[in-house]
């Protein structure tokens, strides 16, 4: 396999995780009988752009299927955070009805139910018909397409330019991230500005965080390497904000490389402190696999202490990243009996290749676990707040990302 971006052979390992199903591919009961397509879960290091990014097996059309489980809008922070954002930017680049923003992977309306309600034209662009119905639902145009170069062109000559381009949490999710970021530079006008929120490469490294590595993540950036994407396809980056969403992530702000924007200190810190980390050497990237496989062994250590002490232990959030460890784990349910999930689309379903029920989040109260393992650790403030109730009557919480935690 050759890097996606620059081309370049891929010969240094970062991760492999095994045979892992799609984590988003969540099982009807009527399944668990049947078949189960699992595919490698492999990560290579570029060592020309430092691109990091999975081998080359799953494709989008079934990783992102009709009936996608994840829906935005579950997570009260996640609301609270795409508000704040729509706020600021607003502001920032004086949007009003006269502006057109654009949202790729606008999901359920999430963040562009903000500028509905503030009267700025907008448009999303989602392939998943389950979460662009319930944007539709509130009123938000939606386009069901995958984004890319063909796709923007087409938007442009139909006169739909943006002002504000904005993309949470898909970046690393496109397959082909050249033609992805060249339909970005397509659709943009002159003077219009993008926004793209992802995990920062070095966080995901500094806390050992595995297990936001999925096959629907094709690519784990640094600002290195999506620097080199941007400019490639005639885009520069300008300004950006460090956000602690998803463990740890950058918000950049692009434009086209002739565009008037000054590029702010931000821009530089950031590369100088990815040189200082280390990102540019081979040694970063050789330690990661023993890591992921002391976080594994620190989860497998406490289930089967917990059901060798008679202790009962309840998941919490059937999240993407929960399915990565699980599999990797090899966690079934008889060291793990059920995960409670707020998402409807998710409850009464079972967690691809761990077979895990999933339950609404009542079954806590019925059942009272000794413990509640928070799989998404990255909203953990938010759970232990939602299930504080159940705290008081003496369950514990247990988070194993970066290492095991029982509060």
């Amino acid at each position: 396999m050759n890097c996606r971006h620059c081309h370049s052979p891929l010969d240094l390992d970062f991760l492999d995780l095994g045979h892992a199903p799609p984590s988003n591919a969540y099982l009807d009961r009527s399944a668990l009988n049947a078949p189960e397509k699992t595919f490698p879960l492999r990560v290579k290091v570029c060592r020309d752009c430092r691109l990091v990014q999975t081998e080359d097996y799953a494709g989008a059309d079934e990783l992102f299927s009709s009936d996608y489980a994840y829906f935005s809008s579950t997570s009260k922070g996640w609301l609270n955070h795409a508000a704040r954002y729509a706020e600021m930017i607003t502001a920032r680049l004086g949007l009003d009805a006269q502006s057109q923003v654009i949202e790729v992977a606008s999901n359920d309306g999430y963040l562009l139910r903000n500028f509905v309600s503030a009267g700025i034209p907008c448009l999303g662009i989602e392939p998943t018909d389950s979460t662009a119905k319930a944007a539709e639902a509130l009123g938000i145009p939606v386009l069901h397409a995958f984004f890319g170069e063909a796709l923007g062109r087409q938007l442009a000559l139909e006169g739909k330019r943006a002002d504000l381009i904005c993309g949470n949490n898909v970046y690393a999710h496109v397959p082909d991230i050249n033609d992805f970021t060249r339909g970005l530079a397509a659709v943009l006008k002159p003077g219009g500005v993008i926004t793209l929120e992802f995990p920062h490469l070095m966080p995901l490294v500094a806390e050992a965080q595995f297990d936001t590595i999925y096959h629907e993540h094709f690519s784990y950036l640094s600002l290195k390497a999506v620097t080199r994407i941007f400019e490639a396809a005639g885009l520069r980056i300008f300004d950006l904000d460090h956000l602690p969403t998803h463990g740890g992530s950058l918000r950049i702000y692009g434009c086209h490389a002739e565009a008037g924007f000054a590029t702010t200190p931000a821009v530089g810190a950031c590369l100088k402190a990815e040189r200082e980390a280390g990102l540019e050497t081979d040694a970063y990237y050789t330690t990661f696999q023993q890591r992921a496989e002391a976080v594994k062994n620190s989860l497998l250590r406490f289930l089967l202490s917990a059901k060798s002490d008679g202790k009962t232990v309840a998941g919490y959030g059937a999240a993407a990243k929960g399915n990565t460890i699980l599999n990797f784990a090899g966690v079934k349910p008889d060291l793990l009996p059920f995960i409670c999930d707020a998402a409807e689309a998710k409850q009464g379903k079972f967690m691809p290749g761990s077979h895990i029920p999933i339950l609404p989040p009542a079954a806590l109260d019925e059942n009272r676990p000794d413990y509640i393992l928070i799989l998404p650790w990255n909203i953990a403030g938010e759970v232990k707040a939602q299930l504080s109730h159940l705290a008081d009557r003496g369950s514990r919480f247990v988070t194993v990302v970066p290492d095991l935690r029982i509060t």
